[in-house]
């Protein structure tokens, strides 16, 4: 078993989940979550000529300065990029299919498109049946 963590934009998620769901994985935890890339928290989504007027606005971009930079007077603060975090845990010759959904709605090819992390699961029990194992995932993409 393998865990597909990806940080997604925010305005992303609904179609993330959707695409996900299509393939047979309703199964998913989100988190809000907040990060810095390469753009170093930078909303270049405000300055992207390609971008619709009301981009920022409709997405609802609020960075978020660090409480470290406001607390210790740094000349610039550090902004954060609110994120979504989705987790979902699928057998491993799944991953490449859920790897490819992800993409496929997340890639606008400007910064901030996101990142995609694959770990193992050594183990998984539900809790409600005390099942263990492959049979905990819910995930079955044909």
């Amino acid at each position: 078993m393998k865990e597909v963590t990806a940080i997604i934009r925010r305005d992303k998620l609904p179609d993330t989940k959707n695409a996900l769901a299509d393939l047979g994985c309703p199964s998913i935890t989100i988190y809000s979550v907040d990060g810095r890339g390469k753009q170093k928290g930078v909303m270049y989504a405000e300055f992207d000529k390609d971008m619709a007027d009301d981009y920022s606005t409709s997405v609802k971009l609020t960075p978020t300065p660090s409480v470290y930079a406001m607390e210790h007077d740094l000349p610039k603060a550090v902004l954060y990029v609110p994120k979504r975090m989705i987790s979902v845990v699928v057998l491993d010759e799944l991953v490449p299919g859920i790897i490819k959904a992800i993409i496929k709605v997340n890639q606008t090819g400007r910064y901030g498109d996101g990142k995609i992390f694959v770990s193992p699961i050594e183990e998984s029990t539900r809790i409600r049946t005390g099942e263990v194992g492959e049979k905990t995932v819910t995930c079955e993409i044909d």
